[in-house]
């Protein structure tokens, strides 16, 4: 199988090729305001680098949030395009499930809890203030919970820290630290990676959960809401 995966959630600007369970090329970054400009290139680019086609792939997977709306957006609609013009699937995962992987992989590289396993991973993205959209996993990948937006306050996920170590990643993870002073609160900061895409791609294309190129549409959870200004304003 062969993908092209786009995430550009957050701040990060990622997006990446996987042929037969490997990435295989990468492009990524952190540039503000370069999401447009910079993911439909990207991908021309790792096309012309491996010699392919968009038509030799066979699925596009996009993130689907929650994130920023207008990132959102811009790799929706990127998404959309590739597979309309070559008449291949599209394919979407969560946000949250993507950090569940990097949060997998950290693990697995770093000592990041001496002395023991975690009990949860807590993927969060900073929806500003001491807002983040969140969800708990179990250290297994099962989802516990919604994903839906919150503020975080000193008894934010008390039961699972109760029970045990719990690892926060995402880019809402480190202004959170301060609050969840438990000693049972792990922390890594980290924004959701195209490369971190590939499991959950490969299980959606394998159970055949294909989404509707014409009508689907990112989750958002959060609409903006215009506020209207309390200052005097001279009429």
């Amino acid at each position: 199988m062969r993908f092209i995966l786009i995430e550009i959630s957050t701040s990060l600007c990622s997006a990446a090729i996987a042929e037969d369970g490997v990435i295989v090329s990468v492009r990524e970054s952190t540039g503000t305001r370069e999401h447009a400009s910079l993911t439909a290139p990207y991908v021309k680019e790792m096309l012309d680098e491996r010699g392919l086609k968009v038509s030799d792939c066979d699925a596009v997977c996009v993130s689907m949030g929650p994130g920023s709306y207008t990132g959102l957006r811009v790799g929706v609609s990127t998404a959309k395009g590739l597979c309309f013009g070559a008449g291949i699937p599209l394919l979407a995962v969560d946000t949250m499930e993507i950090l569940y992987q990097q949060g997998i992989d950290a693990i697995s590289g770093a000592g990041i809890c001496p002395g023991g396993e975690f009990r949860y991973i807590v993927p969060m993205i900073d929806a500003r203030r001491m807002e983040v959209y969140a969800a708990v996993y179990s250290a297994a990948g099962e989802r516990l919970t919604e994903i839906e937006p919150q503020v975080v306050t000193p008894e934010s996920f008390a039961p699972q820290l109760e029970e045990g170590p719990v690892l926060f990643i995402g880019d809402g993870a480190l202004k959170c630290k301060d609050v969840l002073s438990n000693p049972n609160a792990f922390f890594v900061e980290a924004c959701p990676r195209a490369s971190a895409m590939l499991r959950p791609a490969e299980r959606a294309f394998k159970e055949g959960k294909f989404q509707d190129v014409a009508y689907f549409e990112p989750l958002y959870i959060k609409q903006f809401i215009a506020k209207v200004s309390t200052k005097n304003v001279l009429v």
